[in-house]
Parts: structure tokens; C-alpha cells; sequence
């Protein structure tokens, strides 16, 4: 059985700050590993993190925000948020999806 939130409680919708992206799943590549298209165009090789892989589970075309490596920062990230439903719903409203769609 899937958790549900009760109707009317939600978390804080999580913005991005200096250094993070908002992506897009568009493959999954196995061996914890995701391939995401971020909002400054570019696709990156994303790896999720140890304390995210048996907690959260990554689909295609579920959005994240992912912080690129100081080195090959064009080519890979890590994930470090997946956003639900809701959220995704937030951040289109704000505006922050136009670049993706």
C-alpha cells in the first residue's frame, strides 16, 4: 500500500538555490543512475544518492532537482529532490517548467 498525505497538509514547496537545477527524467539507465534534462537545456547523467534509492522511486518525466559536480558539470549531477504531483503543478504555475515543456 502506497502513503498518502491527508488532503490539505502538503510539505513546502522546495525552490532551487545557487547551484541547482530543475530536470526532467527522461531515461533511466540503471545502476542508480537517471538521464535528466535540465532548465538551461543541457541532458545530464544523474546519479541518485545512496539515502534516496530505497525511499524515493524515479519514474520518466518526473521532475527532480538535481546539483551539478564541480567538474563535468555539463555531462553529470546528482539528484537531490523529487517533487510530487502537487509541487510540479506549484512550479509550472510559477513559471519554472516553460523551458522543459
Amino acid at each position: 500500500m502506497r502513503y498518502r498525505r491527508p488532503e490539505g497538509s502538503s510539505r513546502e514547496l522546495k525552490m532551487p538555490q545557487e547551484g541547482e537545477l530543475i530536470g526532467v527524467v527522461v531515461q533511466l539507465l540503471g545502476f542508480n543512475r537517471v538521464k535528466v534534462r535540465c532548465t538551461d537545456g543541457k541532458v545530464r547523467v544523474c546519479r541518485i544518492p545512496g539515502r534516496m534509492i530505497k525511499k524515493v522511486w524515479l519514474r520518466e518525466n518526473d521532475i527532480v532537482m538535481v546539483a551539478p559536480w564541480d567538474f563535468q558539470s555539463d555531462e553529470k549531477a546528482d539528484v537531490i529532490w523529487r517533487y510530487d504531483r502537487g509541487e510540479a503543478k506549484a512550479l509550472k504555475a510559477k513559471g519554472l517548467l516553460e523551458v522543459l515543456a
